[in-house]
């Protein structure tokens, strides 16, 4: 094992994951970097995942560790631990003949199985993430990539990872994704809209100027090693874990928009969190019209006008800024004052003195909770938001462009400007039973 920084082991003394987990498979200890893969009763979508990651150049593969974290909680059905269990044996049996650099932890065996109050999402990448530092060539720039179980990857996948950072100097990235086709007709038209709805958000904020206009999916994360400890490492939360590790690392290193490759999640139902992808997908195919509501663009008008605001008078004290707010929204000035902006505010300029890092105190505390709070208000006090994809006509208008006639032609359109590039005929093939 490599020398540890001292920064690495102060994370792993004080902040890593406890308990009685390990890696197995894989020792090596040298690795440029780590995909780290959560699986709770995967089957074959995990190894078809695996097989589409063994697409990559042999060169890129063996320099990369491939973590699965193969986990339930204690409460899990007897049906999660048969497959879990089924799925630490293929994994060991893969180890013996596949390319990749294999790593597995047993979170599911008995006295492995993660306690209820931990158990989800967040802990489980976080677990692999903090079992992999130990792992990396810490002489190097090593980096930690978070793929999903149900994600297929492209061939250029790593290539595209590994060149992003030896270009950028930002500290984090957020890849281009695409979900993968729906089995029918009725999924695909409730995987369009959902997925929709996710890219307009991120679009609203792009318009308005926001530091946080990053997609937040968990399957298309990477960031430097040294970002992830500096940032204090992966939370623990059962869902939304994506989106505030995003925000921590935006406020330390910065995230950046990767560009050349794709990853691709599936479009299931789940209701193993309480929001997010699958629950949506769930509440769609059961006719919830209320399941996807989108943003007018008078809320990101809104935001766009308080940052200009700041921006224009980052040397104006609280109650100017608060006179601004109030003209702009009464909404936003009420907001403000809920958040302690009389006090905030002088804080962050008596401990700021030079413009530039107060501008970044600004963001970091106006960060994308708080502008996603912000949002929520303002369309609880009268800015309502709409089933109807109509909605996003005002956000392709403020932008210049036309806007598609269909909903499927609106999500090409932000697809493009994500930079989501389209699957090969090929990219979706089952995972045979040797994979």
């Amino acid at each position: 094992m490599s020398l540890l920084p001292a920064a690495v082991e102060r994370y792993l003394d004080k902040s890593a994951a406890k308990g009685p987990w390990a890696l197995a498979g894989e020792d090596r200890a040298d690795f440029v970097g780590a995909v780290v893969i959560p699986s709770l009763a995967e089957g074959d979508s995990l190894f078809a995942t695996l097989q589409s990651l063994a697409a990559n150049p042999p060169q890129l593969i063996a320099g990369f560790l491939v973590v699965i974290v193969v986990n339930h909680g204690e409460a899990a059905s007897a049906e999660d631990q048969l497959q879990n269990s089924l799925d630490l044996a293929r994994l060991a049996d893969l180890a013996e003949r596949s390319e990749l650099c294999l790593a597995w932890v047993d979170a599911a065996s008995p006295d492995l199985e993660i306690p209820a109050k931990q158990a989800g999402v967040g802990f489980v990448r976080k677990l692999g993430m903090d079992l992999a530092l130990s792992r990396l060539n810490w002489t190097e720039d090593p980096l930690l990539v978070c793929l999903d179980a149900d994600t297929l990857v492209e061939e250029n996948y790593l290539q595209s990872i590994v060149t992003h950072f030896r270009q950028s100097t930002l500290g984090a990235a957020v890849l281009p994704y695409r979900h993968q086709p729906g089995v029918d007709a009725v999924q695909q038209a409730a995987i369009d809209r959902y997925e929709l709805y996710l890219r307009s958000y991120v679009y609203g904020l792009r318009l308005a100027g926001s530091p946080y206009a990053f997609n937040t999916v968990g399957s298309a994360i990477a960031c430097r090693a040294s970002a992830y400890v500096r940032c204090g490492g992966m939370n623990c939360r059962k869902a939304g874990e994506d989106f505030y590790f995003l925000q921590k690392l935006a406020k330390t290193d910065g995230v950046d928009l990767l560009s050349g490759t794709t990853v691709f999640p599936e479009p299931r139902v789940s209701a193993r969190v309480p929001f997010g992808t699958g629950r949506s997908m769930g509440r769609l195919l059961n006719g919830d019209a209320q399941a996807v509501l989108f943003y007018p663009a008078t809320v990101f008008r809104v935001l766009a006008d308080w940052l200009r605001i700041v921006a224009q008078h980052i040397s104006g004290d609280a109650e100017i800024l608060l006179a601004h707010a109030e003209k702009i929204s009464p909404v936003l000035a009420d907001y403000l004052e809920q958040a302690g902006w009389r006090t905030v505010w002088p804080r962050l300029q008596s401990n700021h003195q030079n413009i530039v890092r107060r501008s970044h105190a600004f963001h970091s505390w106006f960060d994308g909770f708080r502008t996603m709070r912000l949002i929520h208000m303002l369309c609880d006090t009268g800015l309502c938001r709409s089933e109807s994809e109509d909605a996003l006509k005002e956000y392709f208008a403020w932008d210049d462009r036309a806007c598609p006639r269909t909903l499927a032609g609106m999500l090409e359109e932000l697809r493009l400007i994500d930079g989501v590039r389209h699957p090969s005929s090929s990219q979706f093939i089952d995972c045979p039973k040797e994979c």
